[in-house]
């Protein structure tokens, strides 16, 4: 992947994309499909050209944009924006753990093909057996890394079977985004150095997508 703030900036949208939907699913229990489906389709592109492939087209990170040009730009003190914020950078750290453990690397590469492989026979990316495959990897391999990231929310939400399912899910397709980040230069420094280029990108992808 060629190293520019383009792929960064469409990286870590998607990590933020993800990191909202966490928040969201925690606190509500719900949360939007659409994004959803993104985030879990992006687990299984690989044989594609571009980053923008991965996640369907920039139209489908438009939630992630709009984060990403409003956090970096005038980080909020929300409690909300403070727990989307803290799962990203939770993300991006186990990201770099992850890369330190190349077994576990294989494993969770393992557990997505055989997602892959129910993905084959159902119609939906969202049905409760692929999120179920893809939560169960999610907890064998990148749950076990520290530090885990403790979701916050209601605890009827949080103690859900099927709401925790999409959750370690959404996770997981931000684990992708951090690798994507990461393939495209990305790093802390980077962040600092280029922050400004990229809310120019990301808000330049949400008045063209």
């Amino acid at each position: 992947m060629e190293q520019n703030d383009k792929n960064r900036t469409i990286a870590l949208a998607a990590v933020f994309q993800a990191s909202a939907l966490v928040r969201k699913l925690g606190a509500e229990g719900a949360a939007d499909e659409d994004d959803r489906r993104t985030i879990v389709n992006s687990l299984f592109r690989n044989e594609v050209d571009t980053i923008e492939e991965i996640y369907g087209g920039l139209a489908n990170l438009r939630s992630g944009f709009t984060l990403l040009s409003g956090l970096l730009t005038t980080p909020s003190k929300t409690p909300e924006s403070v727990d989307i914020t803290r799962y990203a950078i939770g993300l991006l750290h186990l990201e770099t753990q992850l890369r330190k453990q190349p077994e576990m690397g294989r494993k969770l590469m393992q557990g997505i093909e055989e997602a892959q492989r129910q993905k084959d026979y159902f119609d939906d990316v969202l049905n409760p057996s692929i999120i179920g495959r893809l939560a169960e990897t999610y907890q064998q391999t990148i749950s076990t890394l520290g530090p885990r990231i403790i979701v916050k929310g209601e605890e009827a939400h949080l103690t859900s079977a099927t709401t925790a399912a999409e959750i370690r899910t959404m996770l997981l397709g931000g684990i992708r985004g951090a690798v994507l980040w990461k393939q495209a230069g990305g790093s802390k420094f980077k962040l600092m150095l280029r922050r400004r280029k990229m809310v120019e990108a990301a808000r330049y992808f949400l008045n063209h997508c």
